[in-house]
Protein backbone atom coordinates (compact mmCIF):
# COMPACT_ATOMS: atom_id res chain seq x y z
CA UNK A 1 0.00 0.00 0.00
CA UNK A 2 1.29 3.47 -0.65
CA UNK A 3 1.79 5.84 1.40
CA UNK A 4 -0.11 9.23 0.85
CA UNK A 5 1.88 12.11 0.36
CA UNK A 6 0.19 13.84 3.78
CA UNK A 7 0.41 10.57 5.38
CA UNK A 8 4.18 11.07 4.82
CA UNK A 9 4.20 14.86 5.88
CA UNK A 10 2.35 13.85 8.90
CA UNK A 11 5.21 10.79 9.32
CA UNK A 12 8.38 13.19 8.93
CA UNK A 13 6.30 15.75 11.30
CA UNK A 14 5.94 13.11 14.14
CA UNK A 15 9.79 11.58 13.75
CA UNK A 16 10.80 15.42 14.45
CA UNK A 17 8.58 15.64 17.11
CA UNK A 18 10.07 12.74 18.46
CA UNK A 19 13.36 13.59 18.21
CA UNK A 20 12.94 17.15 19.56
CA UNK A 21 11.82 15.62 22.70
CA UNK A 22 14.60 12.93 23.05
CA UNK A 23 16.89 16.34 22.18
CA UNK A 24 14.74 17.79 25.57
CA UNK A 25 15.19 14.92 27.50
CA UNK A 26 19.09 14.80 26.63
CA UNK A 27 19.17 18.34 27.37
CA UNK A 28 17.43 18.41 30.73
CA UNK A 29 20.20 14.78 31.72
CA UNK A 30 23.16 17.50 30.74
CA UNK A 31 21.76 20.87 32.47
CA UNK A 32 20.49 19.42 35.57
CA UNK A 33 21.99 15.60 36.34
CA UNK A 34 25.46 15.61 38.13
CA UNK A 35 26.42 12.24 37.88
CA UNK A 36 25.44 12.24 33.79
CA UNK A 37 27.53 15.26 33.54
CA UNK A 38 30.29 13.68 35.02
CA UNK A 39 29.99 10.94 32.89
CA UNK A 40 30.20 12.92 30.15
CA UNK A 41 33.48 14.50 30.77
CA UNK A 42 34.94 10.62 31.09
CA UNK A 43 33.60 9.90 27.72
CA UNK A 44 35.32 13.23 26.87
CA UNK A 45 38.86 12.52 27.93
CA UNK A 46 38.56 8.36 26.78
CA UNK A 47 37.78 10.04 22.89
CA UNK A 48 40.46 12.13 23.32
CA UNK A 49 42.95 9.09 24.78
CA UNK A 50 41.13 7.12 21.69
CA UNK A 51 42.71 9.81 19.50
CA UNK A 52 46.26 10.57 21.40
CA UNK A 53 46.61 6.59 21.28
CA UNK A 54 45.38 5.99 17.74
CA UNK A 55 43.35 2.89 19.41
CA UNK A 56 42.25 0.51 16.92
CA UNK A 57 38.96 0.80 15.60
CA UNK A 58 37.93 -2.55 17.59
CA UNK A 59 39.34 -1.22 20.57
CA UNK A 60 37.80 2.30 20.14
CA UNK A 61 33.98 0.58 19.10
CA UNK A 62 33.79 -1.61 22.19
CA UNK A 63 34.88 2.12 23.98
CA UNK A 64 32.49 3.85 22.81
CA UNK A 65 30.15 1.18 23.40
CA UNK A 66 31.02 1.25 27.11
CA UNK A 67 30.50 4.96 27.04
CA UNK A 68 27.27 4.99 25.69
CA UNK A 69 25.83 1.67 28.03
CA UNK A 70 26.95 4.06 31.47
CA UNK A 71 25.02 6.86 29.81
CA UNK A 72 22.52 4.92 29.16
CA UNK A 73 22.15 3.06 32.26
CA UNK A 74 22.28 6.63 34.11
CA UNK A 75 19.66 7.83 32.15
CA UNK A 76 17.56 4.98 32.92
CA UNK A 77 18.01 5.37 36.62
CA UNK A 78 17.34 8.73 36.65
CA UNK A 79 13.54 8.03 34.71
CA UNK A 80 13.24 5.58 37.41
CA UNK A 81 14.03 8.23 40.33
CA UNK A 82 11.71 10.63 38.93
CA UNK A 83 8.71 8.22 38.65
CA UNK A 84 9.36 7.05 42.33
CA UNK A 85 9.55 10.72 43.30
CA UNK A 86 6.28 11.12 41.83
CA UNK A 87 4.62 8.20 43.44
CA UNK A 88 5.89 9.27 47.18
CA UNK A 89 2.94 11.03 48.61
CA UNK A 90 1.72 7.24 48.67
CA UNK A 91 5.10 5.75 49.18
CA UNK A 92 5.88 2.01 49.18
CA UNK A 93 8.75 0.71 50.99
CA UNK A 94 10.10 -0.66 48.01
CA UNK A 95 10.72 3.11 46.90
CA UNK A 96 14.24 3.26 48.68
CA UNK A 97 15.00 0.08 47.41
CA UNK A 98 14.03 0.88 43.77
CA UNK A 99 16.75 3.65 43.95
CA UNK A 100 19.22 1.35 44.90
CA UNK A 101 18.96 -0.95 43.03
CA UNK A 102 18.82 1.40 40.01
CA UNK A 103 21.77 2.99 41.50
CA UNK A 104 23.42 -0.10 41.41
CA UNK A 105 23.20 -0.98 38.61
CA UNK A 106 24.81 2.62 37.10
CA UNK A 107 27.39 1.45 39.58
CA UNK A 108 27.86 -1.97 37.61
CA UNK A 109 27.52 -0.61 34.23
CA UNK A 110 30.53 2.27 35.20
CA UNK A 111 33.08 -0.59 36.97
CA UNK A 112 32.31 -2.61 33.55
CA UNK A 113 33.39 0.05 31.18
CA UNK A 114 36.33 1.08 33.94
CA UNK A 115 37.75 -2.63 33.93
CA UNK A 116 36.96 -2.76 30.22
CA UNK A 117 38.98 0.60 29.57
CA UNK A 118 41.88 -0.47 32.01
CA UNK A 119 41.99 -3.50 30.03
CA UNK A 120 42.20 -1.68 26.44
CA UNK A 121 44.12 1.31 27.30
CA UNK A 122 46.86 -0.63 29.52
CA UNK A 123 48.97 -1.96 26.59
CA UNK A 124 49.49 1.99 25.56
CA UNK A 125 49.79 3.08 28.75
CA UNK A 126 52.58 0.36 29.65
CA UNK A 127 54.35 1.63 25.90
CA UNK A 128 54.32 5.57 26.76
CA UNK A 129 56.21 4.43 30.23
CA UNK A 130 58.77 2.24 28.84
CA UNK A 131 59.35 4.40 25.60
CA UNK A 132 58.86 7.92 26.62
CA UNK A 133 56.54 10.33 25.48
CA UNK A 134 58.19 10.60 22.06
CA UNK A 135 56.52 7.37 20.93
CA UNK A 136 52.86 9.47 20.61
CA UNK A 137 54.15 12.11 17.96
Amino acid sequence: MAIKPSDQESEIKRFNRSFRHALSGLKYAVSYERNFQIELVVAFFVVVLIKIFEIKSWEAVVLVLMIMWVLITELTNTVVERVVDILKPRIHPYAKLIKDIMAAVVLISSVMAAVVGIIIFYPYFRRLLEEGVRTLF
